[in-house]
């Protein structure tokens, strides 16, 4: 971490960007490019389990990072501070074919559903919906290829588990690494600004995970999320599947915007197949999210390559609503991970392309988890963010 810390040092210091190029005006220049972001929240809670929960202040995310460019050839690194805790995010190195394709190998998130197509400080409901943390994953290392013409969006990625970004692991533990593959198929009719239309599906495999240090335990699935908030840090649900043979997931997402109101919505579907003649996991959720630009921008614009609305720009005032179902119990696998209904209204002030103010409320339920009794969160939040 010291080594990484100490590259990103020395490629950012001196100008804002650097331009290197040969003499040779047919050479490709090649481009350093800094990055960052600051995201500081602040929150009151109200519940009956009001000593699970602190009112407080965080700062659920901090980068510095930078991008290179030569050519076809793009790379990008990311650490980040959060929660006392320094670590790596994004570290890829990308080929750009042509403009719509495109190759990218490293650690970062692969594409799966519409939520993928915003990083985690973009959510325009602030909080990341709950169905999207507990059924996709954060970073992986992997490799994608995508596919971005007029009408279409596809990717394909083959990748390790999340576990591998994060821990050191010994030769026995590569030897039992979980690995997996995964696509979104995207169609996307109508994309243009103040008329947008798109409907997806994407589908993923995986086998077990490794859980704890023990070399033995590699035939778990753990699905959990924490309450939908960024500065009191409390499991919600939570589902571990042992006796793992394999996983398979899809989720249908839809997007359909107008002028100044937008839709978006994914549903989940996951299954976990056992060993041993025990009966298989299921697990299901889905989020709708509506939005509406009050001032600013008259309409929402689309975002290509990611396959999602675009920033709203300078000066726009943004209302979002959404509901989240999540169900990580199944009776007939005798796993009780819990249920959750979310239902949250966040307020966007777009303040300048590089600064965004938030204000969030949601309500969260979570029952039928075993040994928990259920519990419910009124959450009032606050953000201030840069990203550059």
């Amino acid at each position: 971490m010291k080594k990484s810390t100490l590259l990103l040092s020395v490629l950012l210091m001196g100008a804002t960007q650097a331009t290197f190029a040969q003499e040779d005006n047919s050479e490709p220049k090649f481009t350093i490019k800094p990055a960052g972001r600051i995201l500081m929240d602040g929150a009151l809670y109200a519940s009956p389990d009001k000593n699970l929960f602190k009112d407080g202040v965080a700062i659920p995310d901090a980068r510095l990072g930078a991008s290179m460019q030569y050519g076809k050839w793009k790379a990008k690194i990311d650490v980040g501070f959060a929660y006392n805790k320094v670590g790596l995010k994004d570290l890829f190195i990308e080929y750009d074919f042509n403009p719509a394709n495109l190759i990218r190998v490293g650690s970062f998130t692969h594409q799966y559903g519409l939520q993928s197509s915003t990083s985690s400080s973009m959510k325009p409901t602030m909080a990341e919906p709950v169905a999207n943390s507990v059924f996709n994953d954060a970073r992986q290392i992997g490799v994608m290829y995508e596919r971005s013409d007029d009408k279409y969006l596809g990717t394909i990625s083959a990748h390790v588990e999340p576990s591998a970004t994060t821990v050191i692991l010994t030769p026995t533990q590569y030897t039992q690494e979980g690995y997996g593959f995964r696509t979104r198929q995207v169609w996307r009719p109508f994309h243009k600004d103040g008329l947008n239309f798109q409907v997806g599906v994407s589908g993923a495999f995986g086998t077990p995970q490794r859980t704890g240090d023990d070399d033995e335990n590699h035939n778990t699935f753990q699905f959990k999320s924490n309450y939908p908030t960024s500065v009191s840090q409390v499991t919600a649900i939570d589902a571990n599947v042992d006796h793992a043979m394999n996983l398979w997931k899809f989720t249908p997402e839809l997007l359909i915007s107008y002028k100044r109101v937008a839709l978006e919505s994914q549903y989940y579907f996951q299954q976990v197949n056992r060993r041993d003649n025990l009966h298989h996991w299921n697990g299901q959720g889905a989020y709708v999210t509506l939005r509406g630009l009050i001032f600013g921008d008259k309409q929402y614009g689309y975002s290509m390559l990611d396959g999602g609305l675009a920033t709203p720009g300078k000066g726009t005032f943004e209302v979002v609503a959404n509901y989240t179902n999540v169900n990580l119990s199944d009776r007939q696998a005798g796993i009780y991970g819990g249920r959750l209904n979310d239902f949250s209204v966040t307020f966007n002030y777009y303040i300048n392309k590089y600064m965004i103010a938030r204000l969030h409320y949601s309500y969260t339920h979570t029952w039928d988890r075993q040994g928990f009794e259920p519990a419910t969160l009124n959450a009032f939040m606050a953000r201030l963010q840069v990203i550059f």
